[in-house]
């Protein structure tokens, strides 16, 4: 009876050994998320690259520099077309200075990714709430580049592309973007010049592809409509609101304008003839540059970003009276999006950021010989 006692005791004690052991074994996942972020602290810096904005980037930092206090993030502001110079240059140099890149796509598909210099984002996931593609739009991850790996999309924008001078135009007479070929409308147009970067080339690829419009609207559109272009988004504005122009395509920063009390506004299309697109906008692609000076705190910071707490922060800082944007996961408040460009339920949206979408040279061709007929029939 006692060498019976004395078995059952010590099996009881293997047991509770045993269950114990089991219930300290973590999931393979926080295992190595503990083990990443102690790394990245370790690191203890982190630089990223990214579109400057009115600040809402930045501010979304500052919130992950406030989890982390250990990692201290060092940013660099600007636009694509001077960031790529930049980090092309530094490279050329030896210098490896960038750990994430965040801005729209043109740049981080057409010049890093194209020279093969970025790492795999979707290597660096770890959160199971950020790996679950039935948390996101389409109940998939959406990637610019074909391998569906390196530019990450985490904002998925409905675009307003043109703007009009409220003394100068009815909006009421606007249905379709068609309706800006009509000859009175001829000489009273300006655009954003498609060979630089910014909205407009995202613009232009949703005409391009779109059914209703596509190659036709392009060609006429420049052709024939005596459309003045320029480089400088100050510019564009201040002639919109000056009324020295009836119509902008591609303007930015004209909601800004508009709530300073000018005579500007955007054209609501959500009811319009044509489908509608959607795109990542400014700020809304990740990429991973190789041979990142802080590894881990990369991989820290772009598992946080596409979280559900990361997401919700990015959308609380960017929409504003001014901007708005909306982010590709489902599972957060969509109230603080403006309801006129919040995406709908049901309604079929072309991500104009995809692969098949992005190449911007015949788009371009088309323009260019557009505008020559134009000057040539002057």
């Amino acid at each position: 009876m006692k060498r019976l006692s004395a078995n059952l005791l010590l099996f009881f004690v293997c047991c509770a050994a045993t269950h114990s052991r089991a219930a300290d074994v973590k999931p393979n996942w926080q295992a190595e998320w503990e083990r990443t972020v102690q790394a990245a602290k370790k690191e203890g810096s982190l630089s990223v690259y990214l579109y400057q904005g009115e600040g809402e980037l930045s501010t979304v930092v500052q919130l992950f520099q406030k989890k982390y206090p250990e990692i201290n993030v060092v940013t660099t502001p600007g636009r694509g077309n001077t960031l790529a110079p930049r980090i092309m240059a530094e490279r050329r140099a030896g210098k490896y200075l960038v750990d994430v890149y965040i801005a729209g796509v043109t740049t981080a598909y057409e010049v890093f990714y194209r020279a093969k210099i970025l790492d795999s984002v979707r290597a660096a996931l770890i959160l199971p709430e950020v790996i679950d593609e039935s948390k996101w739009w389409l109940g998939q991850h959406q990637y610019v580049d074909p391998e569906n790996r390196y530019i990450f999309l985490y904002l998925g924008n409905v675009g307003e592309y043109v703007s009009y001078h409220t003394k100068s135009v009815d909006a009421a007479e606007i249905r379709s973007y068609w309706d800006f070929l009509q000859p009175k409308w001829k000489g009273k147009i300006l655009s954003r010049d498609p060979k630089i970067s910014g909205s407009q080339r995202i613009g232009l690829r949703m005409f391009y592809h779109t059914p209703e419009l596509g190659a036709e609207f392009i060609r006429r559109l420049y052709g024939e409509m005596d459309v003045t272009l320029t480089q400088e988004i100050r510019q564009a504005t201040d002639w919109l609101a000056n009324g020295k122009f009836a119509i902008c395509f591609f303007c930015s920063e004209i909601l800004k304008v508009k709530a300073q009390g000018l005579p500007v506004d955007e054209f609501r299309t959500a009811k319009w003839k044509e489908s509608r697109a959607i795109s990542a906008g400014n700020m809304g692609s990740i990429a991973m540059p190789s041979q990142p000076p802080h590894p881990n705190a990369a991989r820290v910071f772009v598992n946080w970003l596409l979280s559900r707490e990361g997401q919700t922060a990015l959308q609380r800082a960017a929409n504003t009276p001014n901007n708005s944007e909306e982010s590709l996961r489902t599972d957060i408040p969509k109230d603080m999006v403006r309801s006129e460009v919040r995406r709908i339920d049901g309604v079929k949206y072309m991500m104009v950021d995809k692969p098949q979408y992005i190449d911007m040279a015949p788009i371009q061709e088309i323009v260019e010989k557009a505008l020559a007929q134009s000057k040539g029939g002057k």
